[in-house]
């Protein structure tokens, strides 16, 4: 019976000439190519790594693979790249320490928690319509990219550290942050300088070990909490790389997306006729609070579309553990799996005219209706994001703010070009025009 099984076996069709796929416009483009000459799935000779890999499009295969069998997938090419940037911290890691860094780091991402963090965003927002303001008055031109860019590690670091990231500017002399939004290369040299603020997070871990101020912050939250087994809590180091993950990874996805979305909204007359309506309809005052969120389930709508179109994380890794099969196909032990979200959210069985931006695609109805594995900006199963509601909720709060006071127009100073790098970028900067309503 063995030997029938055995023989029986078919792997995915495939090119014949090798390639190594990465985090490369070339690896972008090579895929859209594959995915259309071999469907949901193939398999492609490596150039250099020891084992084949396997490009896989279709979401009953990733179901599969990061939810239903997903003990037997771990992080795959391309993470050490980003191990060298964030160390051992949660996206990096795997088997028994993940798990317990998830279930130490789990309770402060629940909903109470993020409502009350909501003050924090709350408090960034109405720092940039105060600017945003005086620069209407003029009908500035604004650099989109690098505000959502500043907005959002502003948002992060006051989640993380609250009132000690002012004495951390005050001693430093500025946010020494600061080089993640001045310097968008993700190369060696920000890896050499973004480690070197490994140094000052140690010096506040030891000063709150020290002192135990009050603080409702991350930080906080992850020096209390303990192993349920064993009742350790994390050692210095493992807190350290929980921050520096925090702080690249939250930073990063929140500011890709709100510029594309900002970019949708100035692109769509009716989308932002729709967000406008919603906003000057909603209950809130000035700014909306947390319980204030289900007013502005449009605007949330307009956030899951850019998610869909310009995923952040366009392309991710599995390593198969052990032998194991995709529908009628083998895939063997040590492969290199390949899952890109922005062709995944372009396949045509799952998402009808998937080049078109349409937020009506997230209305309570369509969901209802929708493959939970065709949209994954955020991953699925237990790996998905941990910071994945922060991140939405952090969008709704910013959006229902500036929309409802101020209008952005795209000025057209370059076309409008993709870098699918480690993460989903525009290759310029997108110009605005700021106006007052």
């Amino acid at each position: 019976m063995t030997a029938i099984i055995q023989n029986n076996q078919r792997h995915p069709p495939g090119p014949a000439e090798s390639f190594d796929l990465n985090m490369t416009k070339e690896s972008f483009e090579k895929i859209a190519e594959l995915i259309t000459r071999y469907g949901d799935i193939c398999r492609i000779p490596s150039t250099t790594r020891k084992n084949e890999s396997y490009l896989v499009n279709h979401p009953d295969y990733i179901k599969h693979i990061l939810l239903k069998n997903h003990e037997n997938y771990i992080k795959g090419v391309g993470f050490d790249r980003v191990k060298m940037l964030l160390g051992n911290g949660i996206i990096v890691s795997d088997g028994s320490f993940w798990r317990r860094q998830r279930r130490m780091m789990q309770p402060s991402f629940n909903c109470k928690v993020i409502g009350k963090l909501s003050e924090q965003i709350k408090n960034c927002n109405l720092d940039l319509y105060a600017k945003w303001q005086r620069q209407a008055e003029t009908e500035e031109i604004i650099d989109i990219s690098k505000v959502s860019s500043e907005l959002a590690l502003d948002i992060v670091l006051r989640s993380l550290f609250s009132d000690d990231l002012d004495n951390m500017i005050k001693e430093q002399g500025g946010n020494p942050f600061s080089i993640l939004t001045s310097d968008p290369a993700r190369d060696i040299q920000l890896v050499l300088k973004f480690r070197e603020l490994r140094k000052i997070l140690l010096m506040l871990i030891h000063k709150r070990h020290k002192e135990k101020p009050l603080r409702y912050d991350f930080l906080a939250m992850f020096m209390d909490s303990r192993d349920k087994e064993t009742g350790a809590a994390m050692s210095n180091q493992e807190l350290l790389d929980e921050l520096m993950t925090m702080i690249i990874a939250g930073h990063e996805t929140s500011a890709i997306t709100l510029n594309w979305v900002w970019y949708f909204i100035s692109q769509f007359p009716e989308v932002e006729a729709k967000v406008h309506a919603e906003v000057d309809s909603a209950s809130y005052q000035d700014i909306p609070g947390f319980d204030d969120l289900n007013q502005l389930s449009y605007v949330k709508q307009v956030v899951s579309e850019a998610l869909r179109y310009y995923p952040p994380v366009w392309l991710f890794t599995r390593k198969a553990i052990n032998d194991d099969r995709l529908g009628e196909y083998i895939i063997p032990a040590g492969s290199d799996i390949f899952i890109s979200p922005y062709y995944l959210h372009r396949q045509p069985d799952f998402w009808p005219q998937a080049e078109r931006y349409d937020p009506d695609r997230f209305s309570e109805d369509m969901i209802k209706h929708q493959h939970k594995q065709a949209f994954i900006p955020f991953s699925a199963g237990p790996r998905r994001c941990i910071g994945d509601f922060f991140a939405t909720v952090e969008m709704q709060i910013h959006i229902g703010v500036m929309a409802r006071h101020f209008k952005l127009s795209r000025i057209y100073d370059q076309p409008l070009e993709l870098s699918p790098e480690i993460n989903m970028r525009s290759k310029h900067p997108v110009m605005m025009k700021l106006q007052k309503r």
